[in-house]
């Protein structure tokens, strides 16, 4: 407490950590307010991270709904470098908000005012960066201030046409191509975005992953139980999004059938939003409409971010 980085930031408090990260508040001697500042780890898997998490900020700095680049330095310490970036401090990520709903899930109203935020940001990201956020989540969307919702942690982010890593997003925000091992896009953050609109209105994950198979001497992977949790809730993988799986022989017979797949029964979103959370008819198919052209099996049939703020979801 009370060192001074950059001849500027004096720490105050922590704010939290990660894997290759601990952020502090600081007081800003030269602006007089309070910035956040994030200090990596030397290992070179956080210091790899660091620097193209710096690119992407430089980027996609001119958007209210990403979050905002101020500085960025290094300082030397026992153990090396740290690479060391500076932001606005903004408030709880909506992890927060749905853990203190009790995981019942937020008002429709709420839900709309957030989504219709992310999916902004998600457009500025994609059509004007050319980038791919590669992990939205609920922990990695944040409130600022105004109460505006903030698209944070471009650390696993890539641009579109230079692609780092063929895994990426967190399990339970994974799109069909992603576990598959086809190859995705943008739209990859479309799909991860309908999995936080239905965690931020129902407080469940829309895809949990769980053991599919009723024969408790096999347990399936879990690919296979989240391919299983796709299929039961959206249909079957399209035979022409499979056979461009390095996996098809994995999932997919010869003649194309799905193994394991044909014995579940189809249930979709609909229906658990009226049978499980028991919704209203009328509200829980506005909200299946909203949701089923981000959750496109196949990302050639997907909406857009841009599209999916056109949807008349967001003016009722």
């Amino acid at each position: 407490m009370g060192d001074v980085y950059h001849n500027r930031y004096s720490v105050v408090g922590k704010l939290g950590w990660g894997t290759y990260s601990t952020v502090w508040l600081c007081w800003d001697l030269k602006d007089m307010r309070y910035k956040a500042l994030k200090i990596v780890r030397s290992a070179y898997d956080g210091t790899v991270t660091a620097l193209n998490e710096i690119k992407m900020l430089k980027c996609a700095n001119h958007h209210y709904n990403v979050v905002q680049l101020l500085d960025d330095f290094t300082i030397s310490g026992v153990n090396g470098t740290h690479i060391c970036m500076v932001f606005e401090v903004l408030g709880y990520n909506l992890l927060k908000l749905i853990n203190e709903s009790g995981c019942k899930g937020l008002p429709m109203a709420q839900v709309k005012i957030i989504m219709k935020q992310v999916l902004e940001g998600l457009d500025y990201l994609h059509t004007k960066c050319g980038i791919i956020h590669a992990d939205i989540k609920p922990e990695n969307i944040c409130v600022d201030a105004n109460d505006f919702s903030v698209i944070t942690d471009l650390g696993n982010a890539c641009w579109a046409n230079r692609r780092y890593a063929n895994t990426i997003q967190s399990r339970p925000y994974r799109c069909p191509e992603v576990v598959l091992g086809v190859n995705y896009n943008e739209k990859a953050d479309v799909w991860s975005a309908a999995c936080v609109a239905f965690e931020l209105a129902t407080g469940d994950y829309l895809f949990p992953i769980v053991n599919m198979c009723v024969d408790e001497c096999y347990e399936h992977s879990d690919d296979e139980n989240h391919l299983c949790s796709i299929v039961k809730l959206l249909g079957l993988i399209p035979e022409e999004l499979a056979m461009r799986s390095e996996n098809y022989s994995l999932y997919f017979s010869s003649d194309g059938r799905h193994k394991g797949f044909s014995d579940l029964t189809f249930y979709g979103i609909y229906n658990v939003l009226t049978d499980k959370y028991k919704w209203s008819k009328l509200d829980a198919w506005k909200f299946e409409d909203f949701l089923r052209p981000m959750l496109a099996i196949d990302p050639k049939c997907r909406s857009d971010a841009r599209h999916c703020l056109r949807h008349s979801w967001f003016r009722f």
